[in-house]
C-alpha cells in the first residue's frame, strides 16, 4: 500500500460512523502491513484446567470491536495511528481443540487420583502437548520477531495466558533487559503444572527463565498456592506482588490509588511489557474467563494504572491481553475489546507514535 493510498484512507475514514462490522479492527480501514499496532491472535486453551472457552477469545473480541466509539479525550486522535489484527490462524485453532480434548481427559484422570487404569493412556499426553507448547512458542516468537523488526507495535491477543511466551522471546531478543507489569488474579508462578511445561498456570514461571526479565511486578492477584509464594519470597526482590487484599486494605484506609500505583510503577525498570489477564478485573467484568475469582480491579483502575505507567516516562515495549472467553453473552467480547482499543493506544503513546494529554513533548 503506498503513502497516497494510506493518506486516502485516512481521508475517507469517518470516525464518527456507524462502526463496520466488516471491516477490520475496531471497524479501522486498516490493514496490517499499513497499521502501526499490529495484533496477533493466537487461539490456544490446550491446559486450562477449570473452564474452557478463550481460544474464542479473538474472534469474540473482533466481533465485538465494532461496538467501540474511537474517541478518547486522552489521545483523541488515536484511531489514525492505526490497528489491525492479523486472521485468525484456523490450524492452531484445530490443534487447540484436538489437543484440549486429550488434555481435558488426562486432567480428569488426575483430578481422579491417577487410577492405574489409566495410567497407560495418559502416559504420553504431557510430553505430547509441551512438544506442540514449544512449536506454538517458536512460531510466536518468529512472527512477532518480524513483525518487530518491521517497526511494528505488536499484541498478542488470546487464548489461554500461555500464549504469550514467544513474543516474550522475541522481546528478549531485541531488549537487554525488561521488567513485566502482570496484571492478574493468579501468580502463574507454578512450574510445568499438572505436567504441562506450558501451561497458562506457568506462564510467569517461563518467563522468568528469561535473564533479560529483570523484574516481575504482579497487581490484583488473588489466588496463589504456597510454592508460588516461596518463590517470591525467595526471588530476592526480582518478583513484586501487589495482593489484592493488601490494595483494597490501603484503599479503606484512605490511601489513594495514585499513591498505591507510583509504589507500583517504582518496582518497575525504564522497558516495560504488559501482560493483562481478564481475570485480573472484577468478574463481573469477565463472567466468561475461565478461573475467575472474587475481587479484582475495576476497570478504570486499571487503565489508570497503564496511563501512569506511561506518564511516569516508561515504555511499554509490547503487551498481551489472554483470557477473554465469550460465555453466554457479548459482554465478555464487549470489556475486552475496550480494554485492548486502550492497551494499544497507550503503548503506541509510551513508544512515540501518538500523543496524549497531560505528556510532556
Amino acid at each position: 500500500m503506498s503513502t497516497s493510498s494510506l493518506e486516502e484512507k485516512l481521508a475517507q475514514f469517518d470516525p464518527n460512523g456507524v462502526g463496520d462490522s466488516s471491516g477490520g479492527l475496531f471497524g479501522l480501514p486498516f490493514t496490517p502491513a499499513e497499521a502501526q499496532v499490529v495484533v496477533v491472535p493466537v487461539p490456544w486453551e490446550v491446559t486450562v484446567s477449570y473452564r474452557a472457552g478463550t481460544a474464542a477469545g479473538p474472534a469474540a473480541i473482533r466481533d465485538a470491536s465494532a461496538q467501540v466509539d474511537l474517541y478518547d479525550p486522552d489521545v483523541p486522535d488515536a484511531w489514525r495511528l492505526g490497528i489491525a489484527m492479523e486472521e485468525i490462524d484456523e490450524t492452531w485453532s484445530q490443534q487447540s481443540h484436538m489437543l484440549r480434548q486429550q488434555s481435558e481427559e488426562y486432567i480428569g484422570w488426575l483430578e481422579a487420583g491417577r487410577p492405574a487404569k489409566g495410567g497407560a493412556k495418559f502416559a504420553s499426553v504431557p510430553a505430547a502437548i509441551t512438544a506442540k507448547g514449544q512449536e506454538l512458542l517458536a512460531w510466536l516468537q518468529q512472527k512477532t520477531g518480524a513483525l518487530l523488526d518491521a517497526g511494528k507495535s505488536v499484541v498478542v491477543l488470546g487464548g489461554d495466558h500461555s500464549t504469550p511466551l514467544g513474543y516474550m522471546h522475541a522481546l528478549a531478543q531485541r531488549h537487554e533487559e525488561f521488567g513485566i507489569l502482570q496484571i492478574d488474579a493468579h501468580c502463574d508462578l507454578r512450574p510445568a503444572y499438572e505436567g504441562f511445561q506450558y501451561s497458562h498456570a506457568s506462564i510467569m514461571y517461563n518467563a522468568l527463565q528469561l535473564p533479560q526479565v529483570k523484574k516481575l511486578v504482579q497487581v490484583g492477584i488473588r489466588d496463589l498456592c504456597q510454592q508460588e509464594a516461596d518463590l517470591i519470597a525467595h526471588s530476592g526482590g526480582r518478583v513484586a506482588m501487589f495482593h489484592h487484599r493488601s490494595l483494597r486494605d490501603q484503599m479503606y484506609e484512605k490511601k489513594s490509588w495514585k499513591k498505591m500505583c507510583g509504589k507500583i510503577i517504582a518496582q518497575l525498570p525504564h522497558k516495560v511489557y504488559l501482560s493483562f489477564d481478564i481475570d485480573g478485573l472484577d468478574p463481573k467484568l469477565c463472567p466468561g474467563t475461565g478461573t475467575p475469582v472474587p475481587g479484582g480491579l475495576e476497570f478504570e483502575e486499571a487503565l489508570y494504572l497503564i496511563r501512569a505507567v506511561v506518564r511516569s516516562g516508561r515504555q511499554i515495549i509490547g503487551c498481551d491481553l489472554n483470557e477473554v472467553a465469550p460465555g453466554e453473552t457479548d459482554w465478555n467480547g464487549n470489556v475486552g475489546a475496550r480494554l485492548l482499543y486502550q492497551m494499544c493506544n497507550w503503548m503506541a503513546v509510551s513508544q512515540g507514535h501518538l500523543k496524549a494529554s497531560g505528556m510532556a513533548g
